[in-house]
């Protein structure tokens, strides 16, 4: 555990993404197998341990330490596994670190967490037991899994082609049929052996993305380089259908960033093992289609990480895919053509499926860019009609564009509708987690339900979201100042902010920009709404609270008579 913990303690505390980069390569050189292959395990999220739980870890501490401390500790520190592990005694006995028994392994910590449940409280205390602060806070990410240190999987597949002088869309061709410790793979980056056999029937394709266009991408981009078509509200989605070697089909879902979430959609797989193709992949949208509409992506979030999957389910959310590239057919990989040459082969291969889970995404016909500006402002005169709710924008790709792994500059572009904005209070606000622990950055606002100037009746302040997200560190420090110097109450870790009325009868508070791109009817929210995507655009210092938005702009733009 020493040099995973190290590691983790490193990237912790450092910003850049070539330094982090560094501390991985220096990492993966100097840690020897298997300990350095389940540190990677960790860092791209592949390991999980289904029975070690937050609940359990609070109850462990429950028996170290009064519940009261404990409870006083969290809210001040607002991490778990940081509280733990400063609160966790340290026993007068020979676990101790220093001792004469060999210090604790990476992977022991693994097989542990994978055995049985009974004991795992045993285990778990004695980890903690024979590791200094810092070792039980690496221990603690781990169990959890929030390591929070800001590396992505894509982050470590990166370093991982650093080390070994690969680039990192081989990582990603072969990662999908590897499992750790990793041993063949870093066999295979230090010239030890071949390139690992992906024996995968249906491997994962790594994503190509679009770039968010600017003002002046205009004055050099030719529009009649380009083609156009929606960016609809749902999630990205790749489908790969392929042969096992007994000859049976192997249906996959995977998500942008590789997530195999087939499980959560059987009736998907189901349709499109009916398609008359043994073998393909295509890359597009999964939605949710009710009498043909499609419905916002509040509906789909109601389909995503179920671990089971009920009939009712099936039937009220039924899931679609609306295609716009194909990526192989037939055994044959299609990437290195043109986006124009892949797209003709959609169109035909969308034909002779024949599903009612697939459909093709509509291309928008522009001859300029204003046109194009023309249809993303108003979807439903351009060709997507009752569709129109669920489009979020446009995207442009150019028709001589390769498949290419990653966001390659120049070729793709999204252009996302401009965001819905209000002006809401400040009510609540909570700690962060990590490097935000110290400081109160997550924040609940609010909108008026009444009107709070006058003087006959109670307005009241109903929220309607929350940000934790939009603001620079500055900002960061002026707002966490502010919360603390006006908090009127608390509620375990939560800090309620004055929003009242002073001696002369006018209303209290901090109103607060907020940026969000969608909005949709909630039964699980008190305002009955819930906002997409929100964050703070600005802090409006400027403005008294008084003249915050109501309720009834929200109401309004819900109808679409607003924004």
């Amino acid at each position: 555990m020493k040099d995973f913990t190290l590691l983790l303690d490193r990237l912790s505390y450092e910003h850049g993404r070539n330094a982090k980069l560094r501390i991985l390569c220096d990492f993966f050189a100097h840690v020897p197998d298997p300990e350095r292959g389940y540190a990677l395990a960790a860092l791209t999220g592949a390991l999980q341990f289904k029975q070690a739980k937050p609940g359990l870890l609070r109850a462990l501490i429950a028996t170290r330490v009064d519940p009261v401390l404990f409870d006083l500790s969290y809210d001040f520190v607002g991490d778990l596994s940081e509280t733990i592990a400063l609160l966790w005694p340290a026993p007068p006995s020979d676990t101790r670190p220093g001792s004469n028994h060999p210090p604790l392994l990476l992977s022991e910590v693994i097989h542990g967490l994978s055995g049985g449940k009974l004991d795992l409280p045993g285990r778990i205390a004695a980890w903690l037991d024979a590791l200094d602060e810092t070792g039980r806070w690496a221990l603690l990410k781990l169990v959890t899994g929030a390591l929070r240190i800001g590396v992505s999987a894509r982050l470590a597949k990166t370093a991982l082609a650093d080390y070994g002088g690969r680039q990192v869309d081989e990582i990603e061709t072969v990662w999908h049929g590897l499992a750790p410790p990793y041993l063949d793979l870093f066999a295979w980056l230090e010239g030890r052996e071949g390139r690992p056999d992906a024996k995968d029937p249906a491997p994962f394709h790594p994503a190509m993305l679009a770039h968010a266009i600017e003002g002046q991408d205009f004055t050099v981009l030719k529009p009649e380089d380009f083609r156009a078509e929606w960016k609809w509200d749902g999630i990205r989605i790749q489908v790969v259908i392929g042969q096992d070697d007994h000859g049976a089909r192997v249906t996959r879902l995977y998500t942008r960033t590789g997530e195999e979430i087939a499980h959560t959609f059987p009736d998907l797989c189901a349709a499109l093992d009916l398609i008359p193709c043994d073998r393909f992949a295509l890359d597009g949208e999964l939605l949710i289609l009710r009498a043909g509409r499609v419905q916002p992506f509040s509906v789909l979030q109601q389909r995503l990480n179920r671990k089971v999957v009920s009939a009712k389910l099936l039937i009220d959310f039924p899931a679609h895919i609306r295609a716009y590239d194909l990526l192989s057919e037939a055994g044959e990989d299609l990437r290195p053509l043109p986006f124009q040459e892949r797209r003709t082969r959609l169109e035909t291969f969308v034909s002779k499926a024949q599903s009612d889970r697939l459909d093709l995404s509509p291309e928008i016909p522009f001859t300029t860019f204003e046109d194009l500006a023309a249809a993303r402002a108003n979807p439903a005169s351009h060709g997507a009609g009752e569709d129109a709710e669920a489009i979020e924008g446009v995207m442009l790709k150019q028709e001589q564009s390769i498949y290419v792994p990653g966001r390659p500059k120049g070729l793709w572009y999204k252009w996302k509708r401009d965001p819905f904005t209000i002006d809401a209070v400040l009510m609540y606000a909570q700690r962060g987690h990590g490097k935000r622990s110290s400081l109160y950055s997550d924040y609940t606002f609010g909108v008026w339900r009444g009107d709070p100037q006058a003087r006959e009746g109670e307005a009241q302040l109903v929220p309607v979201g929350k940000a934790y997200f939009g603001f620079t560190d500055e900002e960061l420090r002026q707002l966490d100042h502010y919360v603390r110097a006006h908090t009127v109450n608390r509620y375990g870790p939560v800090r309620v902010i004055d929003h009242g009325r002073d001696e002369e009868g006018a209303v209290k508070g901090l109103v607060l920009e907020i940026a969000f791109e969608g909005l949709n009817r909630s039964s699980r929210h008190k305002s009955g709404l819930a906002m997409r995507f929100p964050r703070i655009s600005r802090i409006r210092w400027d403005k008294p609270a008084a003249e915050a938005d109501r309720i009834e702009a929200l109401e309004g733009l819900l109808r679409g008579k607003v924004g």
